[in-house]
């Protein structure tokens, strides 16, 4: 009898050590499978992180290796215009314009002995530069307001014209830094098909792209330049589409926004920036004539403040 009790009363005790036992063993599977996990989280992080690591690493040194390259045909960050065609101007467009009146240079009265030699001068009438943002709403009503005039002045060789390219509205298109790309594509056509720039300016200008929305893409804009006329259609494709010259266009706007050259002390603070012999306009962009007017009032005191040459006398 006592020894069956004995037995009755070992069995609860044995069968509370093995419950026991096997909660502890599933305790301990399960610590070790959280180990596992965490471990394998831990690593897969890891190896995210160097992946990025490696690509950050390699797109910078990418990017330090190529160097800044720089366009050619530009004088002092812009480029002078050498040529109005495919801007898309008739004959009738540009007889229509102003013309600005130079002022007559005064004949010298013969007399017997000596006869004096004249030196003409061949300072141009006017002096005109232009820095445009291709974001810019202002660039674009001047481009729309003037581009008949200004192209008839260059054709008869009554003003120089010069655009500078600079990107000051970067940030205004969804990341895509548009003013920034526009503005070496810009140089890309300078560089490349110089005759042409005028055209593609007018082009980028006139069909310029929403504030806010992201612009053309680089092959958009490769595009755009080709119907513009541009020569040697793979080149200038290849430098816009590779970007070959933003990183001289930043540069350019910075350095502009630091000085104008040939100014009293001027600086770019906003675009359109429009020059006449180094004195700024500040009239109505989209007002052609009192452009006009301005252009020719600036003219007319260079063409008074420069000196009558001494006429050399001939033996």
């Amino acid at each position: 009898m006592s020894s069956d009790e004995s037995s009755n009363a070992a069995a609860p005790s044995e069968r509370r050590d093995a419950v026991r036992e096997k909660a502890q063993q599933v305790q301990a599977r399960q610590s070790r499978a959280r180990l596992i996990r965490v471990a394998t989280v831990s690593a897969v992080a890891i190896a995210v992180v160097a992946v990025a690591a490696i690509v950050v690493t390699w797109a910078v040194s990418s990017a330090a290796s190529k160097p800044m390259l720089s366009p050619q045909n530009v004088s002092n960050g812009g480029f002078v215009v050498t040529g109005v065609t495919g801007a898309g101007l008739t004959t009738d467009d540009q007889n229509k314009a102003g013309t600005i009146e130079g002022t007559a240079t005064p004949t010298p009265t013969p007399t017997a002995t000596p006869t004096p030699t004249p030196t003409p001068t061949e300072r141009p009438a006017a002096d005109i530069r232009v820095y445009v943002d291709y974001l810019s709403s202002g660039s674009r009503d001047f481009q729309l307001a003037n581009v008949q005039q200004l192209s008839k002045w260059v054709s008869e060789d009554a003003a120089t014209l010069t655009y500078y390219p600079v990107a000051m509205l970067t940030s205004k298109s969804n990341g895509t830094k548009y003013s920034l790309r526009a503005a070496g594509a810009a140089a890309c056509v300078a560089t490349h098909s110089p005759d042409y720039f005028f055209a593609f300016n007018n082009t980028l200008l006139t069909q310029q792209p929403e504030v806010d929305s992201d612009g053309y893409t680089d092959s958009e804009l490769a595009a755009m330049a080709i119907a513009s006329g541009a020569d040697g259609a793979k080149v200038v494709r290849a430098c816009i589409e590779d970007q070959d010259f933003t990183s001289w266009a930043k540069t350019a706007t910075e350095r502009a926004l630091g000085g104008l050259p040939g100014t009293d002390g001027l600086a770019l603070t906003g675009t359109p920036m429009v020059l006449v012999n180094g004195m700024p306009y500040v009239g109505a962009l989209n007002d052609p004539k009192e452009f006009a007017q301005f252009v020719l009032t600036v003219a007319s005191d260079a063409a008074e403040e420069t000196p009558t040459p001494t006429p050399t006398p001939t033996p």
